[in-house]
């Protein structure tokens, strides 16, 4: 089945916002073995959007547009839904009174103009949303066509199937999961094969000293292959496997898999949806280990993304953003001859930091972090994207200089991925 996914809104043509859910979807539909032959994104216009919807209609089988669907002005899919499906919209008891409910359990007067997401084309199936108020429809619709018509734009196939659902990834999401996947593993017809992908995350490596290591992989072909990806602080290996099952592709996956690991060993950190804040925050429990943190440059950045799993209370202990020479001296008490000497960005004070970190909180381990993250700060000896990293345990410390280029955000970002890598490696290796 050939599947085509519309992405409705004028920010996204305008690139005031990224279009994750045309990646989430295309990734969900290859799992179900359904083909995604075209992605359209359309602006806020009822026409154009009638008439991009039409259009897919007569060239794919199963139409899935995203967005559009809130209760202001300019939310024109449930027109354009009418108009491309010529059916008049209809208004929905059940689904009003679900709105209502939805605001009355928060205190709030119900608006007025969210009625207008109560009225949806006649005869469809809708989805009942969760998170949000704008339901979900779903409508099969087409007529009989010869294989002339078929191949041409415009004309409807008789297993065309429109789904239409609410812009916002946190609603479009578990729609998507609890309802239309559903909905699609019923519908007849036969599946000739299925697409898995499985996402090696490594880190600690760059692109091109990973590449030499895993060329042969990469250059596999057939029913499993590998693509690289690298992105700031970490590089992909996403494995793509084809096969007529999911048990068979899982097969394919994880013999590939196992050769990745063979050769990669502990630059690897995780797959798929796991982070390297969630790998460290994992071995810190596993380990009974605890943590304080002291931060410079970074802004706090590195007590946020471990502070983003679940159960950050048992092992981080202290975290301090320690940004002036005042903060270094008088909270973490790092000498002031230390930092007159060798700078507030340097060896010295940063080994200082983290031990003292460490002291004053009484735990396992500590970090800290110091740099010029830029654009400003930079002398000849000491230029931006200079960072030192320490890590202090109770048999030893380890500092690592750190020369980034980029933007001030991807250098606190890139800073605190290289602190969270060492406090992996260090919770890796047996410490008495």
């Amino acid at each position: 089945m050939r599947a085509e996914i519309i992405s409705i809104g004028t920010e996204i043509l305008l690139g005031h916002i990224t279009n994750t859910n045309a990646t989430y979807l295309s990734r969900k539909l290859a799992e179900l073995g359904i083909d995604v032959y075209y992605h359209t994104t359309v602006g806020d216009n009822p026409a154009r959007l009638s008439s991009a919807i039409s259009y897919a209609l007569g060239r794919s089988d199963i139409v899935i547009t995203t967005g559009g669907l809130g209760p202001t002005v300019d939310d024109y899919t449930l027109q354009a839904l009418s108009m491309a499906l010529d059916k008049k919209l209809t208004f929905k008891k059940e689904i009003w009174r679900l709105i209502q409910n939805r605001f009355r359990i928060r205190h709030i007067k119900t608006p007025k103009n969210n009625i207008r997401q109560a009225y949806i084309p006649s005869g469809v199936i809708w989805v009942k949303n969760d998170r949000g108020t704008a339901p979900g429809i779903i409508s099969k619709w087409g007529h009989p066509t010869n294989k002339a018509d078929r191949k041409s734009p415009g004309r409807v196939s008789p297993l065309s199937v429109l789904i239409a659902l609410p812009g916002p990834p946190m609603e479009l999401m578990p729609m998507f999961e609890e309802s239309v996947v559903p909905y699609l593993k019923k519908l007849t017809y036969k599946k000739s094969s299925i697409i898995k992908t499985r996402t090696i995350k490594t880190t600690g490596s760059a692109e091109s000293q990973l590449h030499p290591k895993v060329k042969k992989i990469l250059e596999m072909s057939g029913s499993a292959t590998v693509g690289i990806y690298a992105k700031p602080g970490q590089v992909d290996l996403k494995i793509t496997a084809k096969a007529h099952s999911e048990k068979d592709a899982d097969k394919l996956i994880t013999t590939v898999e196992h050769k990745i690991r063979k050769k990669l060993k502990n630059l690897i950190f995780g797959i798929d949806e796991q982070t390297l804040e969630g790998s460290v925050a994992g071995l810190l429990s596993k380990n009974n280990k605890t943590i304080a943190i002291a931060e410079s440059c970074t802004g706090g950045l590195l007590s946020s993304r471990l502070t983003d799993i679940p159960g950050a209370s048992r092992y981080l202990k202290f975290s301090l953003v320690a940004y002036s020479y005042f903060s270094k001296t008088l909270l973490l008490g790092v000498p002031p001859q230390i930092i007159k000497k060798y700078g507030a960005v340097s060896r010295q004070t940063v080994l200082r930091m983290a031990a003292n970190a460490r002291k004053l909180a009484n735990t396992e381990m500590g970090v800290a972090i110091t740099g010029i993250a830029g654009p400003g700060g930079a002398t000849k000896k000491k230029p931006v994207g200079l960072v030192y990293i320490a890590l202090s345990t109770k048999n030893k410390i380890i500092c690592k200089e750190c020369h980034f280029t980029g933007e001030r955000k991807v250098i606190k970002f890139l800073s605190s991925q290289v602190a969270l890598n060492m406090l992996r490696e260090q919770l890796s290796i047996a410490e008495p």
